[in-house]
Parts: C-alpha cells; structure tokens; sequence
C-alpha cells in the first residue's frame, strides 16, 4: 500500500487528451457516444471519482460493483485494518488489469483517518461501507466536505442519526444513495407495482420474515491483531473489548457479526429488515411516512412484533416458509416475494405486464450506475437518503419495542413516540465528542 497520490481526474483527461493528439481520428469512446452493442460509452470527464471508506467484504465487493460500470475509478480509500485494506487494494487491480477501458490501474493511497479522505480534490464522491455505527459520523461529515455519498444499508444506527444524515444531505445539496440495492431488481420492481396498482386488492396483512434483534454486546476480550487500529475501528462508540466476531481476520470469508450486537447495529431486524421492510414501504408508497404504532410480542393477542400502518394494513414481523422474504396478502391475491423468487396467486400476476398509463415506480436496472446518472443530473437516485432513512426508522423503532417490550405509540410526521419519554430516550444515542454530530 502506497500513499502516493493517485492518478486524478483532471490529470487522466489530460494524459487521454494526449494520448488522442497523436493519432488522426479520435476514438468515439473520447466523445461519448455508443458502442457496436448499443451500450453507451463514457467520455473520461464523466468518469467518477470516488474514495471508499470501509473494505471489509460488503466494501469489496461495492468496490467490483462499481468499476464494472465502466464509470468510475476509485482514487482513494480508508481502512483501519490493513490486512483487508491490502485486499482491496489487490482486487482493485486485478479489475484493472482484465478491463482496460478506464486506462491502468494507479497505485491508490490508504488512510486510517476517513478526513483524510473527505479532504481531497480529486474524489467526487465517497462509497461508505463501514459498520452501522460509523455511518452517521462519515456521512454527515461527507456532506459537509462537497462529497455525493453512497451509504451502505441499514442508513443509520438511530432515527436520529438517520434524520441528521438527511439533513446533511439537503442542506450541502449532495446525491445520496442508500444501498438498498433490491429496488433496482425487477423481483421486487414487479411486487411494488402490483401491489400499487391493485392487482391482489386492497391489502389486509403483510408478514415480514427476517431474523431477531440485536443483544448487548458480551463477547470476551481477544487480542487485538497486527494492522488493525482498534481505537479507529471504535471511533464514536464507548471502547469495548476487541473481538474477531467484531472483525474476522482476512482467512474467513464471512459477513462480520458486529451486525448482532446493539452497540454496533441492529440485529437482522436492521440488517435484512432494512432489505424487505424497504420493499414493503416502497410498494405502500409509504417512502415519506411509516406506520404509525409498533407492538412487542406478548404472548397473547400479538404473538408477533406487530406494526399498524395508519391506513390500517397490519405487518408483522415473523418467520413463515420462506427467509428473508415477505408475504403480502390482499384481498383478491397473495405475493411471495425474495431475491431472485416472485410467486402470486393467481399466477399469472408474477409476469403480468403493467400497462403504460399504470402506476410506476422508479425504474433502475443497476443500483451504482443510478446513482452514478443522479450525479450527473443533480437529481435524487432511486432510493435516496430520505427513502434510506424512513426504512431504518422502521426497523429501529421495531427493535426498540422489543427492548421495552410495550406497545409504541408512533408519530412518522415529527419522527417521536407519543408521550413516551422512555421511548424517545432511545432515538439516539452518546457519541464521543470527537465524532459527534448535530442531531
């Protein structure tokens, strides 16, 4: 890992502006225009530039999800852990040296300290694939810096947090993108315009299944490995003991399960919720609300955490045939609905073509190259920081009924539980001083 500085945009144009002065006709791919296939080609001043912040195994596969639209280089990353930052770094280069069209690959610098990063000319925008409790701290601080941000889900820790990191956005007037990548999937497309349009009635309840809420953290203390700076690693969280379930060692393959413990994220009520709850909000129209009461289970009348929805759809949140799927149920129809998997009753609906003056929801086919276009229209990708927000709310307010195991009482328009002071304590949450944020 170097710390050179990477080729930048201004100096790639420049060295292709070069290159092209030596020949006689100039390659379309210089002017933009489209290749024999019918796909577009990007002139180099529209080629992206973006810093990565975070390249655990979520981070690395972005960083291929990214380059493989042809449309953006990475110029810069930060990591606090150099075993995987290396890794990335490897990765990226192999990309290179397979796919030409963006030119060679450029040593890329790492920094421990995201700032770093957020402080240099030559990055459009930043890619944060950091633990759930970060995301809030980086996000906000992006903005700030002049950065178009693509902000892994589940958005925020807190519905605070969420709620800053729209204001952020808006007020520096910067693209954001969640990562709910599923809504650029024509699965969960087709179940949202179904569902919109009537097609299985008018909806009675919705059955969410996806796993439990998070646990305090309890895990034994470990030592800490070479490379990895635990402090950094921490940032705005009160330090607890390292433990590689927190952060695995570059040998294990594996989704990291700081994800199950509440100091750090929200359980797979967050993790996959913020996956399935977000196509439920998306196919009620619901991107700008959500439901207005959340119930813990009891034992008796709601075996289920149970949410209202204030035009009266009930949605649970329990385990039912198929994972991590949902199970819409309407008067006149069923949806069953996962990745790659739409089945209905009647059947017929799963392919059903929706007529051209129907409802439509946005329509993205690729989650990186829309918000790649929103940055260069200066228009809101498809599931902007508000949609993000409103989904992790969702989850965050689910998980703190199950903390206080009581009926929740929930006000979507001014983002509070009414009259509850217990309830309300936990919309946010103590950051050290040194990552706070305005809330």
């Amino acid at each position: 890992m170097q710390e050179e500085q990477s080729i930048n945009r201004r100096d790639f144009i420049a060295k292709t502006a070069t290159a092209v002065a030596g020949f006689m006709i100039v390659p379309r791919f210089v002017l933009g225009g489209k290749r024999a296939d019918g796909s577009k080609y990007i002139a180099p001043s529209d080629v992206i530039s973006l810093g990565f912040i975070g390249t655990g195994k979520q981070g690395r596969g972005l960083t291929s999800s990214f380059l493989s639209t042809n449309e953006a280089r990475i110029v810069a990353i930060s990591e606090v852990y150099k075993a995987k930052a290396q890794l990335t770094l490897d990765r990226i280069k192999a990309h290179y040296e397979k796919n030409t069209q963006l030119g060679a690959y450029s040593d890329i610098p790492v920094h421990t300290d995201f700032r770093e990063l957020l402080a240099r000319k030559d990055v459009d925008a930043v890619v944060i694939a950091a633990p759930d409790h970060w995301h809030a701290a980086m996000a906000v601080r992006a903005a700030e810096a002049g950065k178009d941000i693509y902000c892994e889900k589940p958005l925020a820790l807190t519905v605070k947090e969420g709620r800053a990191m729209v204001n952020a956005a808006r007020k520096y007037n910067r693209v954001f993108q969640t990562g709910s990548m599923q809504r650029s999937w024509p699965e969960f497309r087709q179940t949202a315009e179904l569902v919109r349009n009537g097609y299985i009635g008018e909806v009675k309840s919705i059955k969410v299944n996806v796993g439990p809420p998070p646990t305090p953290y309890n895990l034994p203390a470990e030592p800490i490995p070479d490379g990895l700076d635990w402090s950094k690693w921490l940032g705005p969280n009160t330090p607890v003991p390292f433990n590689s379930e927190l952060a695995p060692p570059t040998s294990k393959d594996v989704f990291p399960n700081w994800r199950n413990y509440k100091e750090f994220g929200g359980g797979m009520v967050t993790d996959w919720g913020a996956h399935m709850f977000d196509i439920v909000q998306w196919a009620l129209d619901m991107d700008n609300s959500g439901p207005v009461e959340v119930i813990a289970p009891d034992g008796k009348e709601h075996p289920f955490l149970t949410y209202h929805y204030d035009n009266g759809i009930v949605m649970t949140h329990e385990k039912w045939d198929w994972s991590n799927a949902i199970l819409f149920t309407g008067t006149e129809g069923e949806l069953r609905v996962q990745r790659r998997k739409l089945e209905t009753t009647p059947a017929s609906l799963a392919t059903k073509v929706i007529g051209e003056t129907e409802k439509h929801v946005y329509h993205s086919d690729n989650h990186y190259k829309d918000f790649l276009d929103a940055m260069r229209k200066r228009s809101k990708p498809i599931c902007d920081v508000e949609i993000g927000h409103r989904t992790a709310s969702v989850c965050n307010i689910g998980n703190i009924a199950y903390q206080l195991k009581r009926p929740l009482q929930w006000n979507p328009k001014k983002e509070i539980f009414k009259n509850d002071a217990e309830a309300n304590a936990l919309l946010g949450r103590p950051m050290l001083n040194e990552w706070a944020i305005k809330i």
